[in-house]
């Protein structure tokens, strides 16, 4: 049955054993419901269909996509000033680092307030990428920590830049 004609056919059961026609190739698949396997008992080995890359967008001119690679910038997100009282432990120079996209590093002894870290992480990403010139978020690099009476104030900014492939970050 060619999966075109699929929905053509709502109201009628799909045998397992039915061939399904995909980028004018078909397939048959046995299934074995007997497959089962108890809990906490690895299931037993199943055959893998693999498949060349030209065969999945079902083109004989299709080619296999390069890894971009991209640029992003490793950064460091600094308590610049603090303007009330100072609740949380923090004081000015304290700092922590995002580094390979994703790592946060924290210098040994020393803590980052969860609140400030709250404020600061959802601008991460777009900081970590190259933006417009005229994108205010290139621009700016101060954050407050929702703390009012604290009135906390860290500095982002871009310590390092590396290329990293785009499958490595996802």
């Amino acid at each position: 049955m060619c999966v075109l004609r699929l929905a053509e056919r709502r109201d009628g059961a799909l045998d397992a054993r039915q061939v399904l026609q995909v980028g004018r190739r078909r397939e048959e698949e046995e299934i074995d419901a007997g497959l089962a396997h108890a809990v906490g008992e690895p299931p037993s080995s199943l055959g893998v269909v693999e498949h060349e890359p030209e065969s999945r967008c079902g083109s004989a001119r299709c080619e296999t996509a390069a890894m971009p690679e991209m640029t992003i910038y490793d950064l460091r997100v600094t308590v610049e000033r603090i303007e009330g009282r100072s609740v949380c432990g923090l004081q000015i120079g304290d700092f922590f680092e995002v580094t390979e996209s994703s790592r946060v590093r924290i210098p040994e002894g020393r803590h980052f307030c969860l609140y400030a870290l709250s404020a600061v992480i959802p601008l991460l990403p777009a900081k970590q990428r190259k933006l417009p010139e005229e994108d205010w978020l290139e621009k700016e690099t101060f954050v407050a920590c929702p703390d009012a009476e604290e009135r906390l104030i860290m500095r982002i900014e871009r310590i390092g830049e590396r290329t990293m492939r785009s499958e490595d970050l996802t």
